[in-house]
């Protein structure tokens, strides 16, 4: 199939199938005596696993070496584990942030008048050089 099939197949756009094999996140395909690539069921296969890793908000490395890993007959279970372990870790770091956040601003947000008048809690708050500094 050509890579407009190949994306359709895999859902990754022809533009991110170009670009995963300019940074040899996954191999080219062949090509066709013409010079366009031609792509097998294992190269969306392979497509699909980039997409599904990269939707559960894998880095593109941590993707490359989730690849390897699948690749790998031989790897130990465990590795993936701690992979996907290490990366529930980092997300749920980052949605506590994002629930601070929130929180931060829902509080602002209740302080502020949400009139004509120029004062505001939430840009009082933002140009705080002190508070600015805290949370940095």
């Amino acid at each position: 199939m050509n890579i407009g099939q190949a994306a359709e197949a895999s859902g990754v756009s022809a533009k991110m199938i170009r670009y995963y094999e300019e940074i040899a996140l996954i191999p080219p395909p062949a090509r066709s005596q013409s010079g366009y690539r031609v792509y097998g069921e294992d190269d969306v296969h392979t497509l699909r696993f980039v997409r599904r890793a990269r939707s559960l908000g894998f880095s593109i490395e941590e993707t490359g070496a989730l690849l390897a890993l699948w690749r790998d007959r031989s790897r130990a279970s465990a590795d993936v584990k701690a992979m996907a372990l290490k990366h529930v870790a980092e997300l749920e770091e980052k949605a506590a942030a994002l629930k601070a956040m929130a929180k931060t601003l829902r509080h602002l947000a209740s302080h502020c008048h949400g009139d004509d008048r120029p004062d505001c809690p939430i840009l009082d708050e933002i140009s705080s050089r002190g508070s600015a500094q805290q949370s940095a």
